[in-house]
């Protein structure tokens, strides 16, 4: 039997504008109308590669802006016609001329643009083109997001090369920037749909699984939700008591992340309480923790399991308290409690809530941070840089004052410094988590509060970058790495020659100049055999560079020895001591000590003065 494509095209359609219809103007009403036409119009030689006709595409991609994000008029419709520049002879300027300049905007963006300069990577410049139009409007990451949705619902039409391409991109960047967004909902869809064609057999061997494991859940979740439904309406609370399995893809993740199996995976589903905040007088956080109360003088709470994420909510605005409860059955049970209005803003997301001031605060950072990733020139760091921005999880911690800040987790105290201020970063030497001294390496927890310590003198080394997982702290540190590589000047790293010494130069392939002090083995080795190479250097002290020197001293042991060499050198010399070691034999001692000088100049003064300790025998420098 034939398929008849206009019913199916017509029925589509008629699906979209209804669902607009009550939301916009006839003013608007009529655009989208005319949008629909005119996609249709311009499709209507096309075909997808399964066969249908392709307008039944761009009205799909529409349903989704319309249906599941609940966009605005000019961001359905540009849905309708986000292939219409790129796929058939019409301009932009056309889509402006009967349209207007936001939907053209919209479309534009969306359309991907053939690059005159040759790059290694069509897909990054596709990205950069993406995340550059968020400094102007985030609906387009919408439209485009909508149009991804689409497309891999659709996927089983292309060849296996092109799903894996597809799904490579979806699951690295699309995924992590609909979470983004707040769109749970759609990011679930689309890391599910990824990993159906990335690894089928995992795929379909863990849906087997989780059907299984639903079965044999059954009876037992059964009793449990019909109790806490019976529980709530007791108190008054009309709530609604649903069991929620995750995904294939979220076990998938966590039996990588913890190397189990999937028999011995906890938490493979919740239990989602939900009311509707219209119907009580209280706030929805006093519901939220009404609830709780009741079920906790029922149910026994397993320690610790309390999570609030209402007052802590994560950075894509998720909201609900969350804990363990007992069961009869003797199993924790994990159970979230939130409004109606919570879990209807999970799945339009960051749009849901322009009104209310932190989601407003919330795009505004996430607009500049990708804007800035944008602008980035350098295309061999740009997809880590997405991939560290579009992180899927987060922690909260907080300044003493009180202030919360959402970080990647994992993140460290060096990543809260770059975030409360470059500044602070720069100059981060130390700090207090909880009230404890820590490392500025130290990784942070949900709920830590810290308080970063400084010191003007102090400036980044190039280990740090290891130790963050912001962007922010990374796209700073990275200047920092990059300006050294850039320095014409390397020390040996042998001789460690200092501003001030003896010092020769020899020139290498790539123009740097490997200093060495004169006496060096190797330069004279290198001399030897490449003299042409040699070039004079003036190597100059710096204020801002420091370099480390270690001596050793032999000495008479005696009362107050170690405290007048600290002495020496930290107090009267302002010399700052990196490590002492030191072990007395016998009435002598023998004592290492790391500094860190300017210049030799510096160092002839340390030298000067520690032979002068009372005591003193020998003092040497240690290579």
């Amino acid at each position: 039997m034939e398929t008849n494509y206009d019913i199916i095209v017509a029925e589509a359609a008629t699906q979209v504008l209804e669902a607009m219809k009550n939301r916009v103007s006839p003013e608007e009403m009529a655009s989208l109308t005319r949008a629909y036409r005119f996609a249709s119009e311009a499709h209507k030689e096309q075909k997808r590669k399964s066969g249908e006709p392709y307008i039944i595409h761009p009205i799909s991609v529409a349903r989704i802006a319309a249906v599941e994000m609940k966009l605005d008029a000019n961001s359905v419709c540009a849905a309708f016609l986000h292939d219409v520049v790129e796929d058939t002879p019409t301009t932009i300027e056309q889509i402006e001329e009967m349209f207007g300049s936001d939907v053209a905007f919209l479309v534009d963006v969306v359309t991907k643009k053939k690059n005159k300069v040759k790059i290694a990577s069509k897909q990054v410049a596709n990205y950069q083109q993406l995340l550059d139009s968020v400094h102007y409007d985030i609906r387009a990451l919408m439209v485009k997001i909508a149009d991804r949705l689409h497309n891999m619902r659709t996927l089983d039409s292309m060849r296996p090369d092109k799903q894996m391409k597809i799904a490579g991109e979806t699951d690295y960047f699309y995924a992590p920037l609909a979470n983004r967004l707040g769109l749970y909902d759609i990011k679930t869809d689309l890391e599910n749909l990824s990993f159906r064609y990335r690894c089928p057999f995992e795929f379909s061997d863990l849906n087997r699984a989780l059907a299984d494991e639903m079965v044999a859940n059954d009876g037992r979740l059964l009793k449990f939700t019909r109790k806490v439904h019976s529980l709530c309406k007791h108190h008054g609370i009309d709530a609604e008591v649903k069991v929620f399995y995750r995904k294939p893809y979220s076990i998938w993740r966590k039996m990588k992340t913890l190397n189990s199996d999937f028999k011995h995976i906890n938490n493979k589903y919740y239990v989602r309480i939900t009311f509707d905040e219209t119907a009580y007088p209280l706030i929805e956080k006093d519901v939220c923790l009404k609830i709780y109360s009741i079920l906790t003088n029922e149910f026994k709470e397993k320690p610790q399991s309390f999570n609030n994420q209402i007052d802590c909510a994560k950075e894509n605005s998720y909201q609900s308290i969350n804990v363990m409860l007992l069961s009869d059955a003797g199993i924790w049970e994990d159970v979230q409690i939130c409004s109606r209005r919570t879990v209807e803003s999970s799945k339009i997301g960051c749009l849901a809530g322009l009104d209310h001031s932190k989601v407003g605060e919330w795009i505004e950072k996430f607009k500049l941070v990708l804007k800035d990733i944008a602008d980035e020139s350098q295309e061999s760091n740009f997809i880590e840089k997405i991939a560290t921005t579009l992180y899927y999880d987060d922690v909260m911690v907080f300044t003493p004052q009180g202030r919360g800040v959402i970080l990647p987790k994992g993140s460290t105290a060096i990543d809260f410094a770059f975030e409360l201020h470059t500044d602070i970063g720069m100059h981060a030497k130390y700090c207090y988590i909880n009230g404890k001294l820590c490392s500025i390496k130290t990784v942070l927890h949900r709920g830590d509060c810290v308080e970063i310590g400084t010191e003007l003198g102090v400036h980044p080394d190039s280990s740090w970058i290891d130790n963050c997982c912001s962007y922010k702290a990374k796209r700073a540190l990275r200047s920092i790495v990059d300006m050294s590589e850039k320095q014409l000047y390397r020390r040996c790293p042998h001789c460690k020659p200092i501003p001030g010494g003896e010092t020769i130069g020899f020139k290498q392939d790539d123009d740097t100049i490997i200093i060495h002090r004169r006496s060096c083995p190797d330069a004279i080795r290198i001399a030897s055999k490449h003299g042409d190479s040699i070039v004079d250097v003036d190597f100059q002290e710096s204020k801002d560079e420091v370099y480390p020197i270690t001596i050793a001293i032999r000495a008479i042991d005696r009362y107050h020895f170690l405290i007048d060499v600290i002495d020496t050198i930290t107090n009267k010399l302002h010399l700052s001591i990196d490590s002492l070691n030191t072990v007395t034999k016998d009435a002598i001692v023998d004592c290492t000590v790391t500094f860190f000088v300017h210049s030799v100049r510096e160092f002839t003064t340390v030298l000067y003065e520690v032979n002068h300790i009372q005591g003193v025998d020998e003092v040497k420098q240690v290579y």
